[in-house]
Order: C-alpha cells, then sequence, then structure tokens
C-alpha cells in the first residue's frame, strides 16, 4: 500500500503532514527524509503511521519519523513521540516487541595487522561462543532467582557474577539498568521464554560484526571515545530476546481490552495503549523496564564471551588488547526524561521504536567520560557497509527530544527479500568485499541481504544535516556473525 495524503516539503531534510489532514491527529507529523529516499517513504504507507501517532493521548510536540522509517506495528520503525508524564498514554507499539533492542560497540587496541591470518578463527570462535539463529540458546544456565536479580539490576547482575568490568556500566546508556522495573508485571511466560535465551543475539536483523575503523570525521570526539583510524572493533546487535516480546504481547492484548472497555477511539487498533497514570499503563512501564534490563544484562554476556574469543585465538589478554565498552545504546524503548516544549521544561516519556537517543553535550544523562562531547550515537547499516558513530547534537535537543535514527532501514520485506534474491549473489558480494560470513541458515542470510536496505550514509547526511547529530567515525566490515 502507497501513500495517497498530502505530504508538504519543509526543507531539504523534513516533511510535514499537517494536524488538519485526519480527523483526531492532536499535532502534526514530522518525517526526516531527503528527496532521494522519500520515494522508498511513500510506498509502504508508513507516513499514514507517522499520522495515526499524532493521535495519541497526550502527546507533546509533533510525531516525528527518522529517515529509515519503514512499516511497523503501530508505530512506524524510526518513529518518535512524547507524551506528558502525568497526562499521556504509554503505547507498546511505539516501543516494540523487542524491548531495548540496541547496539553495543567494542573497541580494542590491535590493527589489521595484529589480526592478519586470524579474521576466520576469530569470527568461527565468536559462533561458537555467541549462539545465534532462531530459537538460540545461551550458554549460561541460570534459574529463576538469577533470572529475577537481572530483571531487577540488569547489567548489574553480569558484573556482580563476572560477566564483565565494572567500568562497562558507566558506558551503558541507564548504566545499564532502569530503576523503575517492578517484574511483579512480567508474566511466567515472558520468564520461561526468557530464562534460556540469556546469552544469545536470536535471529532477524541481530549481529556480531568485527569492524575496523575506516574514517574518523571529528578526531577529538573519536579520540575521546577511543576510536583510531585503523583500529579493531567489534558492534553487537541485539535484545531482550523472547522474554521482551512476550511482555510486549501480554500488554497489548490487555491494552486492547481497556481500549474497547473505555471506547477510547483510535484510528488504529495497533496504537493500543492506556494512560500511564493508570494502573495498567504504569504496570506496563515498569515490566518494559525489566524486559530493557534483561536486554541490557544480555549484551553485556555477549560481550565477556566476546573477550573470552580474542583471547583464545589471539593469547593475549582482553585488558592487554584495549577492549573497553565504547557505548551501548537502545533504540526500542521508552523513557522519562525532562525537555523544553514550547518554551517550558516539561516532565515526558519520549517512545522511541528503532529510534536512538542522541543527547547534546552537556545533559547530566550523559557519563561524564562523554559529557562534554555528546552522547555517542551507534547506526549500523546492512551487513555490508558496516556502522557509524555519530554524537548527539543541539538540533536533536530542540526537535526530536534529543532522538534520531537507528540504522539503515529496510526497503525490502523479508519475505520480497527470500523471494527474490540468490543466496549465491548474496555470499558472493560479501566474499568480494573482504566480509567473512557466519550465519545459521541461508534464509537468514536472504532476509537480511544488503539489497533489503537503504543506504545508510544517506541515512546518515539526513540526520546529521537536520543537526541532530554529527559524525565521528565509520567502522567497516571484515567479518559478520548473522542471528
Amino acid at each position: 500500500m502507497v501513500w495517497n495524503g498530502k505530504l508538504e516539503k519543509v526543507d531539504d531534510n523534513r516533511w510535514l503532514i499537517s494536524r488538519d489532514q485526519f480527523p483526531g491527529m492532536r499535532t502534526d507529523a514530522v518525517i526526516y527524509s531527503n528527496d532521494r529516499l522519500i520515494g522508498n517513504v511513500l510506498n509502504d504507507n508508513s507516513p499514514q503511521q507517522a499520522a495515526n501517532v499524532a493521535c495519541l493521548p497526550g502527546i507533546v510536540g509533533n510525531s516525528m519519523a527518522m529517515p529509515d522509517i519503514h512499516w511497523g506495528y503501530g508505530f512506524p520503525i524510526g518513529g518518535v513521540a512524547a507524551v506528558d508524564a502525568y497526562q499521556g498514554s504509554i503505547s507498546p507499539g511505539g516501543i516494540g516487541f523487542d524491548i531495548n533492542c540496541g547496539v553495543r560497540l567494542i573497541k580494542t587496541d590491535l590493527t589489521l595487522e595484529d589480526i592478519d591470518g586470524k579474521v576466520k578463527d576469530l569470527m568461527d570462535e565468536l559462533y561458537r561462543n555467541i549462539p545465534s539463529g532462531l530459537g538460540s540458546k545461551g550458554l549460561t544456565k541460570v534459574g529463576q532467582k538469577d533470572l529475577s536479580e537481572i530483571l531487577d539490576i540488569g547489567s548489574e547482575w553480569a558484573v556482580e557474577n563476572g560477566y564483565g568490568w565494572e567500568k562497562d556500566l558507566e558506558v551503558t546508556e541507564e548504566g545499564g539498568h532502569m530503576k523503575d522495573a517492578d517484574q511483579t508485571g512480567v508474566g511466567e511466560k515472558s520468564r520461561k521464554r526468557g530464562l534460556p535465551e540469556l546469552g544469545s543475539l536470536g535471529s532477524g536483523n541481530h549481529f556480531l560484526e568485527l569492524d575496523v575503523v575506516d574514517d574518523v570525521f571529528d578526531e577529538r570526539t573519536a579520540k575521546a571515545y577511543g576510536l583510531k583510524k585503523g583500529c579493531i572493533t567489534v558492534t553487537v546487535h541485539c535484545g531482550s530476546r523472547g522474554c521482551g516480546h512476550q511482555i510486549a504481547t501480554d500488554y497489548l492484548q490487555k491494552m486492547e481490552h481497556y481500549m474497547k472497555t473505555e471506547k477510547v477511539d483510535l484510528p488504529d487498533r495497533q496504537l493500543a495503549c492506556a494512560p500511564l497514570s493508570s494502573r495498567l499503563g504504569e504496570e506496563y512501564y515498569r515490566a518494559m523496564c525489566c524486559g530493557a534490563n534483561y536486554a541490557w544484562a544480555n549484551r553485556q554476556m555477549i560481550t565477556h564471551w566476546t573477550r573470552e574469543s580474542f583471547e583464545k585465538v589471539l593469547g593475549d589478554s582482553a585488558e592487554s588488547m584495549g577492549m573497553d565498552v565504547v557505548y551501548d545504546v537502545a533504540h526500542n524503548i521508552a523513557k522519562m526524561e525532562s525537555h523544553d516544549v514550547e518554551g517550558h521544561r516539561e516532565d515526558v516519556l519520549v517512545h522511541r521504536k528503532g529510534a536512538t537517543r542522541a543527547f547534546a553535550p552537556g545533559r547530566s544523562e550523559i557519563t561524564m567520560k562523554y559529557r562534554d562531547y555528546g552522547q555517542p550515537v551507534l547506526i549500523p547499516g546492512d551487513m555490508s557497509t558496516g556502522t557509524y558513530v555519530l554524537a548527539g547534537r543541539q538540533g536533536a535537543m530542540k526537535e526530536t527530544f534529543g532522538s534520531t535514527c537507528h540504522g539503515a532501514g529496510r526497503q525490502m520485506s523479508r519475505k520480497t527479500a527470500i523471494e527474490n534474491l540468490n543466496i549465491e549473489t548474496v555470499r558472493k558480494k560479501m566474499a568480494d568485499q573482504g566480509i567473512y560470513l557466519r550465519a545459521g541458515s541461508d534464509e537468514g542470510v536472504l532476509e537480511e541481504a544488503p539489497d533489503a536496505y537503504k543506504d545508510v550514509s544517506e541515512i546518515i547526511e539526513v540526520v546529521c544535516n537536520a543537526g541532530l547529530t554529527a559524525k565521528v567515525a565509520k567502522l567497516t566490515p571484515i567479518g559478520v556473525v548473522k542471528g
């Protein structure tokens, strides 16, 4: 289905859907895109979802969509919406099923020369140590008591139990621990699904990537982040696995029932929501925080096994190789934050669904290590192009509640990719670029083939030209483990 509504071009990076275009819109919808990307946006009708989000009770500011926008559940993927912290509503569709799907970047002091002839061995060891694929199970057997602590304190549990270093927490968003978590609203099915999967990538677009820093655009900020041209890095992209998915599923059902009972009128039932001030709204928010904590513990454990893999293959300690976490960002989450709204400071809940926090220098939420430089923002492209490291800028604080894009964004559905792409062609393209690929299935590779995604460089140009972020470095893959 294509978009048939009116879309007004505001400037080279912004497009507007006016609030008077559809009944029920409480505010405007703004899509960040350029002339080259906008055609793809119009082809899947995701602008309609951005307009629908503008109908959310208690929304403040605009409904927004980043340039990697594509069709999602309720909210478009790439959607951002803030609601009043006291009179607004919370919507699971504005967070996504994979609660706290996010990206972690680990740097090293190694160069290509240091791992010459060892890339295949490294990737094979990472593939063995970090389970991936549909239904993958973690290597560590945790019990119900452990899981309860993970839902409560996230990455802190992992570090306390030997999975990583204390300083990893300092460079993890929220310290790897959403303190509003309350597991009384997390059902048994969520726990049962999450228990065996801790420490695994999962399937879909999740991955672990061995990269080299190819370009540095901002030497001062890159140095603060610990990145040098030519150094080897590891990028991890995964989330809360079945635990988070089940939390979202359970509360969507409850909120759909609430909307029918209370006769809440919205243009799409997938926007099911509940007031933040209600018992249901608060219960979901606190359960979502538990799902976020699970995801941070998951990425922390994967970090530990990544370090162990390097140690085994290269025969040196992770400390000696400088394997520090640069940063860990969430891009499927809702956060209680304070922002300027029409000239006044207000407490809001910011839904980011396929969107990344991008706070500008000076915000207290940024770890002291980076506070003068802006929050690190990690934006993966497709598996052949690698990852951009950006820094948050003031434009994001003024326009998007401190938010930016999260990736390249799909331009082809998974089904279409499987039906139209050729596995040998995809594998050959990767090999010709010098990228060693490990994956659990051919179907998984086709779903995530480079041709299924937009050009991430175009996405980055939009958010940087719009003043939301600034480029710091570009990482190019030499090895990929696909979930």
